[in-house]
């Protein structure tokens, strides 16, 4: 299982490719022109079979019906993000000055879902805070995994619970199930660089007690 961030858009949003290492691939989160994202596939002759958002808010699901359209890829949707695919006042897109081109989900994702695509099986944790259906992945192949953490968890911080949907108390329960998880593993957040989850528990004060919500 290998992997490429690639951030995209007006807020810098972490795209991730990760591939099986047989030529196919799936996108996590879409945040702007996904003309980078479709250079790397061509360049490392890999073929999309899905994109899997995190959550929806604007800055992650910009690009989204434009990478679609491009390669017929599948994508799955947070159940209760959902709406904010086509509100763009609850997508933050009113705000921020972009129109975001409708998507229409073709998997709805809940907590505990277990799914392949491109031979690479997510686990999904709905992990509320950030937005409403803000949710975790974790990408699993040949014993090697990856958290996939969205909005939810940053690199010594985490998502900001002020914005519409947003709930702080939601948000420590959902720390709480990370912080949770057994081992340790590379964690890829929304923003900013790449961590692990044992970094985190030690050193993000959200995750290890020293700050409160």
């Amino acid at each position: 299982m290998n992997y490429k961030r690639i951030p995209l858009g007006p807020i810098w949003t972490n795209s991730y490719i990760i591939d099986n290492g047989n030529g196919s691939a799936v996108c996590v989160d879409v945040g702007g022109d996904p003309a980078d994202v479709l250079g790397y596939l061509r360049r490392e002759k890999l073929q999309l079979k899905a994109v899997i958002l995190t959550h929806c808010h604007m800055d992650h699901i910009l690009g989204a019906a434009d990478l679609i359209a491009a390669t017929k890829a599948e994508i799955y949707v947070p159940e209760d993000d959902q709406q904010l695919l086509i509100d763009p006042d609850q997508n933050l897109a009113n705000e921020f000055g972009y129109a975001v081109k409708p998507v229409r989900p073709d998997h709805i994702v809940r907590d505990g879902d277990v799914f392949t695509a491109a031979d690479i099986t997510f686990t999904a944790m709905h992990t509320p805070g950030h937005t409403r259906g803000s949710t975790c992945y974790i990408a699993e192949q040949g014993g090697q995994k990856l958290l996939l953490s969205g909005d939810t968890l940053f690199a010594r911080s985490i998502g900001r619970t002020d914005l519409t949907g947003g709930d702080p108390q939601a948000m420590a329960q959902s720390l709480e199930r990370l912080r949770a998880i057994d081992g340790d593993m590379p964690v890829l957040p929304g923003h900013g660089p790449e961590t692990s989850l044992q970094k985190e528990r030690e050193w993000n004060p959200f995750l290890n007690g020293d700050s409160r919500l």
